[in-house]
């Protein structure tokens, strides 16, 4: 196959996350955005050492099974994934895709391999959007939403998003047409001038509370009294306890903080996950799919089993990547003391903050690198909880981890390429997988949650 060549065939399989093994006249070639079932035009890419990558030009004609997608935008958005396939089918897929990795690193009947837990909500789900401002084509007018699919530049208006509720697209919609009618330019990438960067909103499912936080340049300064009152007229099903202002000068395009203003409220919502509560800022991490949490929440603490055996607590519990200590606190009632360690800073503040509104008094949390911070606590764990990043845990780190010699790891993983990188060198170290389980904490696009318990051979 040549570079610039164009081939039709049929969709064999999807592997991980999102990789399409597509059957042509000329042999094997993958591809990202197509389905099993699809038949597909693509055109290669590049072919290096006899791996024909290509992109997909055209859907020919969709799978047998295939269902009309639920939002306007699929194809266009990047954000979605499996949107004309059927729920159970999309489990199915992520089930399998899990499993063919994990055997790569794990004989395959070595251990208990359990049914993918489903999404309790697959529609409006999300408790946290990132929407951007750009334009849909180049010297277009404002738009507000995701990037369009392939693209770094262009944005698409996605005011009508499947995966977040009717508050978020009332919201969307009205900032992107009050910024419009003022006539505010969005920052541009290249040029690195404008003024309108980012909207972020969160918004809690049992409490109902909202925050929305403007993410600007410095390049202007105007009165946002208006833009305030706008959003506060708003005819919504939760509540606006929390409008922000955050400017950010960085050339990089991430959503982050030089300084941070309370236009209105506080600077928090709060959310209830387990019975437990949890407030979450601007920049904190917290499971975007609230309901599903409860059920990935629900099934590491099965993994974990009885620390205390029925006796009194007298374990020492590392949690490590602890975010706003979520895991940390839910081990707090068969735990001793539970360490949760955390190198952002205002994850740690919260942290500590939301032990102090559940009243619980055994939970310890450092602000620091996983790969130092634990050269310098005392105590020596009895069990450890890993929760990476998704980048998994840093090479040097691990050795140190797998050092401590406890009897049980529960290791979760938000991207399975990752675990499997991982499971490599803590299985060398003398640990055996006994129990791995997938949840599924993001309908429609490829991201899956992945528990395993390991325990020291």
């Amino acid at each position: 196959m040549k570079k610039g060549q164009e081939l039709t065939g049929k969709v064999l399989y999807v592997n991980f996350p999102n990789k399409a093994v597509i059957e042509t006249e000329e042999g094997l070639v993958t591809a990202k955005n197509a389905l099993p079932g699809q038949e597909v035009k693509v055109r290669v890419i590049k072919n290096r050492k006899g791996k024909p990558e290509a992109s997909v030009l055209e859907v020919i004609k969709e799978a047998d099974d295939a269902v009309k997608a639920q939002c306007p935008h699929f194809g266009q958005c990047g954000g979605c994934t499996f949107l004309t396939m059927t729920y159970e089918k999309e489990l199915k897929l992520k089930q399998e895709q899990a499993k063919k990795l994990l055997d790569t690193v794990v004989e395959p009947e070595s251990y208990v391999w359990e049914p993918i837990k489903a999404s309790p909500v697959f529609e409006g789900y999300r408790n946290k959007m990132e929407f951007s401002f750009g334009d849909e084509y180049k010297d277009g007018p404002l738009s507000l939403g995701m990037h369009k699919r392939g693209s770094f530049y262009d944005v698409v208006m996605t005011d009508s998003c499947y995966i977040c509720d009717e508050d978020y697209r009332k919201i969307l919609k009205s900032v992107r047409d009050y910024w419009a009618d003022k006539g505010y330019k969005f920052f541009h990438k290249m040029r690195h001038e404008g003024y309108l960067r980012h909207l972020l909103v969160r918004k809690a499912v049992y409490s109902g509370e909202i925050m929305v936080a403007l993410v600007t340049s410095s390049e202007s300064n105007p009165d946002l009294t208006e833009f305030t009152d706008m959003l506060l007229s708003l005819d919504l099903k939760g509540k606006i306890v929390s409008i922000l202002h955050t400017i950010n000068d960085s050339t990089s395009d991430v959503v982050q903080s030089d300084r941070t203003d309370i236009l209105y409220g506080r600077d928090y919502i709060e959310e209830t996950i387990l019975g437990l509560k949890f407030k979450i800022s601007e920049f904190s991490f917290f499971q975007t799919n609230s309901r599903s949490a409860e059920v990935l929440y629900s099934a590491v603490r099965d993994f974990i089993g009885d620390l205390s055996e029925g006796g009194e607590p007298d374990k020492i519990v590392y949690d490590l990547y602890s975010g706003t200590g979520t895991i940390t606190q839910l081990m707090s009632p068969v735990a001793k003391k539970v360490i949760g360690v955390e190198i952002v800073e205002e994850a740690v503040l919260a942290a500590r903050d939301n032990t102090k509104l559940n009243g619980i008094n055994n939970c310890e949390f450092i602000c620091g690198d996983v790969l130092k911070a634990i050269d310098d606590i005392d105590q020596k764990p009895d069990f450890i909880i890993l929760d990476p990043p998704r980048d998994g845990i840093h090479p040097k780190a691990l050795p140190k981890i797998l050092n401590y010699g406890v009897d049980r790891i529960v290791y979760i993983s938000c991207k399975l390429t990752s675990l499997i990188r991982d499971l490599e060198p803590i299985q060398a170290a003398g640990y055996k997988v006994e129990r791995a389980v997938c949840v599924d904490q993001f309908p429609w696009t490829g991201g899956i949650e992945t528990i395993v318990l390991l325990s020291k051979k």
